[in-house]
């Protein structure tokens, strides 16, 4: 008799468990999800700001450079020589008897597209999220 007795308490203590696991684990599962969707947002907002950063930075230096050839540019619009060379150049002026011949270079490169971080990490975040949304779902599923 008393072996009857634990039987069906053990009975009712595993579907007391089931009955537990099978509502806490979609609980645990959302909130899981909520965490790593909000620090994958974040994440990805700190990757975003780091990549703006080195575009900032790299247009600082380039502009640092284009301010010291302007400055080099100015010193050197100070000879007469210069200016009449440079407005024969860029603004096609001729002296007299003289012809002026443009050549236009036709081996412009295309610049390629840049690959997106943001693109590219959110992918392999969305398929670890699905990796381990599917080994939680068979560790319960085995657990049954």
């Amino acid at each position: 008799m008393a072996k009857a007795k634990k039987r069906k308490r053990t009975k009712r203590s595993n579907k007391k468990a089931k009955r537990r696991l099978v509502l806490l684990a979609p609980i645990c599962l959302i909130v899981i999800g909520y965490f790593l969707i909000s620090s994958t947002k974040y994440i990805l907002n700190i990757v975003d700001l780091n990549q703006e950063e080195a575009n900032l930075k790299q247009q600082l230096m380039q502009l640092k450079e284009d301010e010291g050839s302007l400055k080099n540019e100015i010193e050197k619009l100070k000879d007469p020589d210069y200016i009449a060379r440079f407005a024969r150049e860029n603004y096609l002026y001729s002296k007299n008897g003289e012809y002026i011949i443009k050549i236009t270079d036709r081996n412009n490169k295309k610049k390629q597209p840049e690959t997106n971080l943001k693109d590219t990490y959110f992918k392999y975040v969305a398929g670890g999220c699905c990796l381990f949304g599917v080994i939680i779902l068979s560790w319960v599923i085995r657990k049954k």
